[in-house]
């Protein structure tokens, strides 16, 4: 198989997926489901696992996720608590590069004292007794202690992620905002996201016996950069291979709510972005007093479902994106019923490959419903690029428009503070959870910021120039 992926954690979860999916088709899954885990590791020697049972255990459970998940967990991103358990116990760590010099400014900071010397007059930390302040690692003249974190917990930039009791990472949904990053940093795969392909399958199965009943493929703009092995047109037909009615680009809904936002803005005079639900979910959440500067209008994929099943009672609306909290939006109030369900364009590699589909092999399709502007709502910027476009072509020209771009939570976690301590840093606030945007969501197949210039040349390539001329179709 050629390589599709950043990382063979991407591929065993492709795997798992794939072989839940070609169960599905076939409608036995239910019957051979205890039978996945077998074909997908026979004949292979575990690669990190102590043995070969403890890795159908947790093939198992990556077969659980494949089709659901814990239901009784509200969170998309879960916890395989039996494959968390390679990683070194976090903390404080005096290095081999302690001198065991005279001064000990270790000890003398330490407000547990924590801090012990062995014969050469080496320090080592009692871990019974440190709080993790961090004091000694500062106060180190050779900065000999090293503080070490999970991949998880570093990745998290919400706090959401702790050790549990038996040292697994566990997840504080009141604080997760499902943006996925722990799900791509886990080096074990440890951390991933539910799976709704099953139902995508039996919505297709349906169509095919009730010609009325239609499936919509809306496909997020960043699909551009991410099936590198073939051309997009293939892609796009690929997706109708597969029995989808029609597919329909996201950034139509984006040009939309470029427009939007825009008016709402000029109206309100502050406004920050609801493109992005893991930005919305940080808000709620961390900063709720800035709920009501939250724009009013739907994300582009909820607008645009909403928008197609005002004109087909009977479609159902399948979002194709990179965003794992695209999964947690679908289900928020403000959106329900405008997508019937979401996977990832890791999920869609597996649908392809579940039916034989060679992307290569088949002829191109158009996709073409959007402007430049709403193409490249899918990395950092795009957005406030649009919104200054949107300003020329409603010609507004007495409002001074001040954007933040903040590119990942770390820089939206920044500007909010700020903002929360009256510190005036502008007026339209573009929240993107995922470092360079769309382009790098947790869904990827591929990472990195070639992906960025694929958006541009995408967006160049859109016959409609102007976002007026885009949304004429809308009505």
């Amino acid at each position: 198989m050629m390589r599709k992926f950043d990382t063979k954690v991407q591929e065993m979860k492709y795997r798992v997926l794939k072989e839940v999916s070609k169960e599905a088709w076939n409608g036995t899954l239910y019957d051979n489901i205890i039978d996945i885990p077998k074909k997908i590791i026979s004949g292979k020697k575990p690669t990190v696992r102590c043995c070969i049972y403890k890795e159908q255990v947790i093939v198992n459970e990556r077969v659980k996720l494949a089709i659901g998940g814990d239901k009784s967990n509200p969170n998309v991103i879960q916890v395989i608590d039996i494959a968390c358990d390679e990683c070194p116990v976090g903390g404080y760590e005096v290095t081999n590069a302690c001198r065991g010099c005279l001064a000990h400014r270790c000890e003398t900071v330490c407000p547990k004292d924590a801090i012990r010397f062995d014969q050469h007059q080496r320090a080592y930390i009692d871990k019974d007794k440190c709080i993790e302040c961090g004091l000694c690692a500062k106060a180190c003249p050779y900065s000999a202690i090293r503080h070490n974190r999970r991949p998880c917990e570093m990745s998290c930039q919400v706090g959401a992620i702790s050790m549990g009791k038996d040292n697994q990472a566990v997840i504080d949904n009141e604080k997760c905002v499902s943006c996925g990053a722990c799900v791509y940093m886990c080096p074990f795969g440890a951390i991933m996201d539910k799976s709704y392909i099953i139902d995508v399958i039996d919505m297709i199965k349906k169509s095919e016996e009730n010609k009325n009943y239609k499936v919509y493929a809306i496909v997020a703009p960043s699909i551009a950069s991410q099936f590198t092995y073939a051309k997009l047109g293939q892609v796009v037909k690929g997706i109708k291979e597969l029995g989808f009615h029609s597919v329909v680009e996201v950034a139509l809904g984006a040009d939309k709510v470029a427009d939007l936002e825009t008016k709402e803005l000029v109206k309100k005079g502050f406004l920050t972005s609801s493109c992005c639900p893991a930005f919305v979910d940080y808000i709620n959440k961390h900063y709720p007093e800035f709920n009501k500067d939250i724009s009013h209008n739907l994300s582009p994929a909820a607008l645009l479902g909403q928008y197609i099943k005002s004109t087909d009672e009977f479609a159902k609306v399948v979002f194709i994106g990179p965003c794992t909290a695209k999964k947690m939006e679908m289900q928020r109030a403000d959106a329900v019923g405008t997508m019937d369900t979401v996977i990832t364009f890791e999920e869609l590699q597996a649908l392809f490959d579940s039916r034989d589909i060679n992307l290569n092999e088949l002829e191109e399709e158009p996709l073409d419903n959007a402007s430049y502007f709403g193409r490249i709502f899918a990395r950092g910027g795009g957005l406030t690029d649009a919104v200054k476009q949107a300003i020329i072509e409603n010609e507004i020209e007495d409002f001074d428009f001040r954007p933040v771009v903040c590119d990942g939570l770390d820089e939206i976690k920044m500007a909010l503070l700020k903002l929360s301590k009256n510190i005036d840093i502008g007026n339209f606030i573009e929240g993107m959870a995922c470092k360079g945007g769309c382009i790098n969501g947790a869904g990827c197949i591929v990472h990195g910021n070639r992906n960025k210039v694929q958006i541009d040349k995408y967006g160049k390539e859109a016959m409609e120039k102007t976002i007026k001329e885009a949304i004429s179709v809308l009505g």
